[in-house]
Formats: structure tokens, sequence, C-alpha cells
């Protein structure tokens, strides 16, 4: 009994000395206790958690090297490595994560629309329901702050810049074309359908270095990494008809649109201002094919359209007015990769190629042209860790454009130029705390055409003021090369820049946002030419400056009112150009001062019904009145358009929508034309450039075939 007795007592003092005691204190930043952290060993059950002064002690038989883990909720976990006899006495300071919900969020100058963006101003239903929009992106993106109505164009126009100055870019990949043709003072539509996307990003300003070839905007369109199910679209419109198709299988995935447009039968019933000899027809068709692998994506996307019209306009110095007809094609292909290396590693390619022709007849003189444009880029993403993460790549734009152009009592003449430009970019995003963050980019680009570098540094800092605001600012060198109009007369130019200052405040807080944006920007070397057009006996110049700043207002609540969403968006702009043949700086003719759009939608559960209302005001747009003295010394009256929209489901899958533009039936000018002589009283007769319809009326009825039975087309409208 004896030998038994201090047998385990031998044991009992073994083993309580082989023991290790492993303790510390944990605190946050700012030296606050963390109370409840988990601590433990990695891959044993030893652990304990924090006590309310932050302190921590447990025991372990554990020996030699182990990692120690320490974690809480809204904090980087942390991992210590080292030999358990020396994990005593910790001190431990965690780190806020900063990948939570509340981080601050690098927004200067950019909105973002998708439904997993942490700050959606815009979700991809918006598109299609805001009632102006007609299911047009642009058309819905026009009632954001810091873009101008210009109701005769239909592009968007950025915080005073020409629409050239912004670029769409699909999957990452530029899109050479993106709008399709239409006469003069009607407006063009994207060419692109809103059903195969899911995310839209629209940087007003400061966005990234990775995007060039822009002086005010970009936006970015990501197509559906994935579709939900199998299913059948059908739409039979006013102006034509839809028909789309989505097949989805184990890794791939297809969706099909098509679309064909006729306005013949509607301008029979609603005759415009035109004398149509051809009304507008067009066909169109996309396919997006994916192919997921483990560790990434594939996509291909195509897009191709057809389109013709033949009319004669008006014109105050022609009696018998001007003959214009059109014929054009476009073929767009893009194709992508993105996916993981590893864990730390993320990879990006894609090529997009974009072929575009149109055949013009003016009166007498026949123009034809084509565009054939290719834009390559890899891209690298590093993530060191949590905070600090790197982004860098290639790229390369290459565009050969051709014209002929004959006329009578002309010999044929021909133009066209080779605009290759190569690009590199280097982007780090480091964040602080959850409070503050930084994005610092450089972009260098080489014009072969031009034989000119030219080096862009971007900035973006943003600062979480509390739980629900921040503050951000951006700032950012851009550089674009002049237009086809320009490049095929003179190559003798330099890359036209501009520079961005940016300060936001946003205010985000459970379906309702508020944001307050002020801007200034700085044109330099933008075209100047000595003529009423560009021609081939112009002469060019890159002399021209101009200067663009303003206020951008907008708030978003879907919340307070049961079965409403509605926002505000409010735009002020003070701008002068000196550019084209402007004799002096002046305030553009497509500038609006003061811009407002409200949008509503109501849905009525009794009625099984979504009610739509869009109202737009602009204040007027300069003109030249040869009557008076001075250059663009005059305005037109403001313009303003309200529309209602109505989508009602007949039963769950199928839907008859309803939309009016303008429905006041206000009379809009857009500016004036003067006659080229003075009358017997010296004076020069006008005529007001009206849109071709004061009003547009639209019906539709849409009928979604699917796996589940019950989708409908109500995101698509």
């Amino acid at each position: 009994m004896k030998r038994i007795i201090t047998l385990l007592i031998t044991l009992i003092t073994v083993s309580t000395f082989s023991q290790t005691t492993i303790n510390g204190h944990v605190v946050d930043s700012k030296n606050n206790p963390v109370e409840g952290a988990n601590v433990y060993l990695e891959g044993t059950y030893d652990g304990t958690t924090t006590n309310e002064k932050g302190d921590f002690s447990f025991t372990t038989e554990e020996t030699s090297t182990q990692t120690l883990i320490v974690s809480f909720v809204s904090f980087e976990t942390q991992h210590i490595a080292s030999d358990v006899s020396t994990l005593q006495n910790l001190s431990i300071t965690l780190r806020e994560d900063i990948n939570a919900l509340d981080t601050v969020v690098l927004s200067a100058g950019t909105f973002a629309a998708g439904d997993n963006s942490k700050v959606s101003v815009l979700k991809p239903l918006d598109v299609v329901t805001t009632a102006s929009a007609l299911g047009d992106f642009v058309g819905a993106l026009q009632t954001l702050p810091g873009t101008t109505t210009v109701s005769e164009d239909g592009r968007l126009f950025v915080r005073g810049g020409e629409a050239e100055e912004t670029q769409i870019f699909i999957d990452g990949i530029r899109v050479f074309t993106p709008y399709t043709p239409s006469p003069n003072n009607s407006p063009t539509r994207g060419r692109y359908s809103p059903f195969l996307f899911d995310g839209i990003t629209f940087s007003t300003g400061g966005y990234s270095a990775e995007y060039g070839q822009a002086l005010s905007s970009v936006l970015l369109l990501n197509t559906i990494d994935e579709p939900d199910q199998k299913k059948t679209d059908i739409g039979i419109m006013s102006v034509g008809a839809t028909l789309g198709n989505t097949q989805k299988w184990d890794k791939n995935s297809l969706s099909i649109n098509a679309s064909y447009i006729n306005l013949a039968p509607y301008n029979k019933l609603f005759n415009d201002r035109n004398d149509w000899k051809k009304p507008y027809e067009g066909a169109s068709g996309e396919a997006v094919f994916r192919h997921k692998t483990n560790n990434g994506i594939y996509k291909l996307y195509s897009a191709f359209d057809a389109s013709r019209f033949d009319l004669i306009q008006e014109d105050i110095n022609v009696a018998d007015g001007i003959r214009f007809k059109l014929n054009n094609k476009n073929l767009y292909f893009n194709g992508s990769y993105s996916g993981e290396l590893n864990d730390v590693w993320r990879v990006f390619g894609g090529i997009s190629y974009t072929y575009a022709n149109n055949k013009v007849g003016i009166i007498e003189s026949d123009i034809n042209n084509t565009e054939n444009s290719i834009h390559a880029k890899a891209k690298f993403k590093r993530r060191f860790n949590s905070r600090f993460k790197l982004n860098f790549g290639v790229e390369y734009f290459a565009t050969r454009f051709n014209e002929d152009f004959t006329t009578t009592g002309i010999a044929p003449l021909d133009y066209g130029y080779n605009n290759n430009i190569t690009a590199a970019f280097a982007e780090a995003d480091v964040f602080f705390s959850k409070k503050l963050a930084l994005k610092a980019g450089l972009r260098t680009e080489y014009s072969e055409l031009f034989k000119e570098a030219t080096l862009s540094p971007r900035l973006s800092l943003a600062y979480k003021t509390g739980a629900k605001g921040q503050l951000s600012f951006a700032y950012g060198d851009f550089y674009q090369n002049p237009n086809a109009d320009v490049l095929k007369f003179n190559q003798d130019l330099t890359a036209q820049q501009t520079q961005h200052y940016i300060l936001n405040y946003q205010y985000n807080n459970d379906g309702k946002i508020f944001r307050a944006e002020t801007y200034y920007k700085n044109y330099k070397n933008l075209v100047k030419y000595d003529t009423e057009f560009t021609q081939f006996d112009s002469n060019f110049n890159s002399n021209g400056s101009a200067f663009a700043k303003g206020l951008d207002l907008f708030w978003r609540d879907s919340k307070s009112i049961k079965n409403i969403d509605y926002w505000v968006s409010y735009s002020y702009l003070d701008t002068e150009r000196d550019y084209r043949n402007f004799p002096e700086a002046a305030q553009p003719n497509f500038a609006n001062t003061h811009n407002l759009s409200v949008v509503g939608k109501y849905w009525v559960d009794k009625w099984k019904s979504q009610i739509g209302v869009s109202y737009t005001y602009a204040s007027g747009r300069t003109y030249t009145d040869p009557n008076q003295s001075g250059f663009l010394n005059a305005k037109t009256k403001s313009f303003n358009s309200l529309s209602v929209n109505w989508a009602y489901l007949l039963s769950q899958q199928k839907i008859l929508y309803f939309s009016i533009n303008n429905v006041l039936g206000v009379k809009n000018i857009n500016g004036y034309q003067y006659a080229n002589t003075p009358d017997i009283n010296n004076n020069f007769s006008r005529r007001a450039l009206r849109p071709a319809l004061d009003q547009f009326f639209f019906v539709g009825f849409f009928w979604t075939i699917s796996e589940k039975g019950t989708d409908n087309q109500l995101d698509n409208l």
C-alpha cells in the first residue's frame, strides 16, 4: 500500500509540473480591455475567454512551439506562434477588422449599383423601372447628380464634360462604340441590354488608375456571373419584340437576348417633325457564355446590331430640308478570365474587339467609315493582409479608322489614322483602420500616334466620421486623345488633359442615403480649329482650355413610407470652355447650370402593380443669337419633363407595361437655328430646335417561362 501511495503522489507531481500556464491581457487600439475574446491553442481544446478586465489564463500539457489564437467579433484574429514556455504575461492589442460592414468605403466620385455593394445608390432593378429611362441604363444614370440634361443627344454628359469624355467598360474591358446612331435632334440609346448585367459602377470623377482615356467619367458594367435558373423571356412591344433564353448546366451557362425594333407603325400613329422615307429599323443580339472553374470564371460576351433609317429634316437655310440616311453595323466581342491563383493572388485577363461601320448619306454626299478597335488587359491583385492590397497591370488599345468621302464635283477623298496606346498602372489600397483608408495609384500611357508619354497620379482618401457617415477626398490627372472627327484630319496634336479635385460627404442608414459632393476640374490641351466644323482644310491646335466646378446632392429613401421608394438629385454646374471654334471662353451649349431629378416608385398590393414617376428639370442652355452682340449670348427656356409608368402583373409570370414620357406635353426647346443671311430689316430669322416628338408612348407585354415558375420580368421593367 505504501508503494502505491508513493507512486500516485509521483504521478500527480509529474503531471502537475508538465503543465504550462498561458496568460495575458487583451486590449483594443484605444487600450480598452476586450471582454469575451476567445483565446486558445490551435488544434487543441486548451483555451479560455477574457474576463471584464481583458485578462485570460489557462493551462496546457502541450510542449514546444504552438500557435496561440486570439479572436473577437469585429476585430482581426491574431496568431502568435512561439514555444509554450514563452506564452506568459502577454500583452495583446487587437486591431479592428477592416472587412466589417461598418468599415469606411472609398467612394468619392463613385456611385455603386448592385445588390452586393456595401453602399448601393442604385439597384439593377432601377435601370429599367425608372419611368424616364425606357429600359436604358444611360437613361437611369441621367437621374443621378453630376449628369447634364441634353435631351436631344441621349449620351452621358458629366460635370461639364462632353459625352465622348465618358468611357464604358463591360467586365473591365473597353467598349469603343457604346451607342446606337440616331438622326440629328433625336436621342440615342445604349446598345446593350440591362438584362445581362447585375452590377454598375458610375464614377463621375476621381476614378481608379486602372482606367484611362476618359477625361470626365467611366461607367463599368458587370455581366451576371451565374444565372439562378433556366428561363425564357418573351416581349411584345409597341415598337418591336424581344426574345431571351438562359440555359444552365453544372459549370456552364449561356444567356441569349435578341430584339427587333421598327418605328414605322409607331410613326403612322404618332407623326413626328421628320419626313421619314424609311423609319428607324434595327435588329440586335447578345450572348454571354460562362464557364466556372474551381478557382475562377471564364466569360465570353458578344453583341451585334444593325440599324438603318432615311429621312428629311427641316433646315431654315434649305427650303426642301436636308436628306439624311444611315446604315450601321456594329460587332462587339469580349472575352475575360477572373480567378484566384492562391490565397493572396488574383488574376484578370481580357480582350475585346469592336467592328463598326457607318454608311451615311447627307444630301448628295456619301460617307463610309469603318473602325476596328482592340483592347487587351492583364491585371494582378496581391493581398498582403486585410489592410494592404496592391493592384497592378498593363493594357493595350489599338484603333484603326478609315473613311471614304464622295460628293458631286469633287474627287473622292480618303481619311484615316491608327491610334495605338500602351498603358501600365499600379494602385494600392491601404486601410489604416475601420475609419481611415487610402487609395493611391499611378498610371502611365504612351501614344504611338503622338509619340508622347503621360503620367497620371490618382489619390483617394476616406475618413469615417461616425457610425453612418464618412468624408472622402479624391484627386487625379486624366488624359484622352481627341476623337475621330479630329484625328481623321490631323494627328499633329497632343493628348487632352484634365485634373479632378473632389470632396464628398456620404450618409448611409438603413435604406436612406445622402450624398453631397463638390468638385473642380481644370482642362488643358483641348483641341481648337478655325472652321465651323472639323474638315480637311481646318487649322488645328491643342491650345484649348476649360474649367468646371459645382455641387452635387443626392437623397434616397426606401424605408420611411411603406411601399414607396424615391430619390432626389440636384446638380449645380459652373463651367466655361475655350475650345473647338470658340472665339472666347464661354459656357458651352450642352451645359445646364441647374439640374434636378425626382424619381418615385410605389407598389400597390391591391392592384398588383408598380407605378413610377420621374420628373426632370434643367435650366436653359446657351446659344448664339446673331441679332445681338457676343458669343453664346442667350439661353433657352428651362427644360421640364414628367414621365410615368405602370407595370401590372396579369399573373405571376405575365406583365403588362405602360409608360409615357413628358406626359404633360411640355414644348421643350433644345436651341435655335438661325438663317445664314439677314432679311431686309437686317434681322436673322430663326427656328426652334425641338424634339422630334414631344411625347413618347410605350406599351409592352412580357412573359417569363422559368423552371421554378415564380420569376417574372418585373426585374426587367
